[in-house]
């Protein structure tokens, strides 16, 4: 049983998206946007007259801030990030790790992450029967990342093949990190982690009958470093949208 120390103090690791504002950005895509919305005599700006607000958005999950994927980012099948995530309260663990350096990129390798994970591994053990996560958190850590631009000129981390095999090996079902993407970010679209990650043969674009269909992946998230590694009680929040993917809001609780 999880005694929570306080479900009135939620963490949010989640980067706010403010349109038309400073936001992060992955790829060099278009930055989200919102404009009022006009229908005749109808403004919806209460600066420009309007009776209330009422605004059109526009955003690119992927890449305009926090989102909740799921198997469909890869199939031909249309699958909804809604039908897969099943789970509302999940047991997580939460690692800062310092990816290796090789010069010009930096990994995550799987040692980083087992000698990371270690102090939890009882913790994981005991409710891995349910579900659990595991939240990354990478260092250095600061609050620029609210605002990072990720491309060419900045390559972020990403997880080696064995890093990801050892989160699946190890019966972990939601992956949060506060990178654009768990793979390099141009890989010239293999996507391999992402399948090794939800078991979708290489190349494929199919699921199969031992896919983690069940399973989602986390990117954009942002752990402030007042935030102390440990054991929490996870509630991935996500927008109800029948697609591969949904702008989220996870947050954290304090276990006692």
């Amino acid at each position: 049983m999880i005694d929570l120390e306080n479900l009135n103090d939620p963490i949010d690791i989640s980067i706010p998206l403010s349109f038309n504002g400073p936001q992060p950005n992955a790829y060099g895509v278009e930055p989200a946007k919102s404009k009022a919305c006009e229908a005749g005599d109808i403004v919806g700006d209460t600066r420009r007259g309007g009776s209330v607000n009422f605004e059109q958005y526009t955003f690119i999950t992927h890449c305009n801030g926090t989102h909740t994927e799921c198997v469909g980012h890869i199939t031909n099948e249309r699958i909804s990030v809604t039908d897969c995530l099943k789970d509302v309260f999940i047991p997580a663990v939460l690692v800062s790790v310092e990816p290796e350096s090789t010069g010009s990129e930096y990994l995550i390798t799987a040692d980083l992450l087992q000698t990371s994970f270690m102090p939890h591994a009882a913790f994981a053990s005991a409710t891995l029967a349910v579900q659990s996560g595991l939240i990354v958190r990478t260092l250095p850590n600061d609050d620029s990342k609210l605002t990072r631009q990720y491309g060419e000129g900045n390559i972020p981390p990403y997880f080696t093949t064995d890093a990801i095999e050892w989160i699946v090996g190890s019966g972990l079902r939601h992956l949060l990190v506060d990178m654009p993407s768990i793979d390099r970010i141009y890989d010239e679209g293999r996507l391999s982690n992402h399948r090794i990650f939800w078991n979708v043969e290489q190349g494929s674009f199919e699921i199969n009958s031992a896919t983690r269909i069940n399973s989602t992946i986390t990117e954009l998230i942002y752990v402030p470093n007042s935030v102390r590694d440990g054991e929490y009680l996870l509630n991935l929040q996500i927008a109800p949208f029948e697609a591969d993917a949904s702008p989220g809001r996870p947050v954290i609780f304090k276990i006692a």
